[in-house]
């Protein structure tokens, strides 16, 4: 009877140990894409100011992101760091242009279709769920804004690096 409950108990602390490990170290991100730098037009007309409003193409950046079934429900988030400096009238904004394409039949992407604010704080950009098998996504497009742009902005190269990051709910 002692050896029995000894294999019970065996059991239970590695499954237990396999199910933390695959909940916390499964869930991965890997970005790609190409630097953007906003062209603003030189202003030739005393009273004028720049247009304001820049998008990126529709796939500046490209995410691929696996959700464990464990995790249930993966959230992408993104946040800015000023590299090195960055004015607080700029107003960076991403937005998921796709899907990208996955084998999981039950997994699904939701939110992230519109253009949200993107903070020095990270904030939910959208989600994955994952419900009968690993929420293995690529080619997830990302298109990126650029809003404020104004004369009474100081000229200089301003410049910030978007970090994209996945974890639980």
């Amino acid at each position: 009877m002692k050896l029995n409950y000894l294999y019970y108990n065996k059991f239970i602390y590695i499954t237990f140990s396999i199910l933390v490990s695959c909940y916390y170290k499964s869930q991965t991100i890997t970005v790609t894409g190409t630097n953007w730098t906003v062209a603003v037009p030189t202003i030739t007309e005393a009273g004028s100011n720049y247009a304001g409003l820049y998008e990126s193409a529709t796939n500046q950046v490209i995410l691929a992101v696996s959700v464990p079934l464990l995790l249930g429900t993966g959230k992408i988030s993104v946040h800015y760091e000023a590299n090195p400096t960055w004015h607080n009238s700029l107003i960076l904004s991403a937005k998921r242009t796709s899907n990208g394409s996955t084998t999981c039949v039950a997994c699904t992407i939701t939110g992230g279709s519109a253009y949200q604010v993107v903070t020095q704080t990270a904030i939910e950009l959208f989600r994955i769920q994952a419900i009968l098998a690993l929420g293995s996504y690529t080619g997830i497009n990302i298109q990126l804004q650029l809003s404020g742009v104004s004369v009474t902005i100081p000229a200089a190269a301003y410049q910030s690096r978007i970090v994209f990051t996945v974890g639980p709910i």
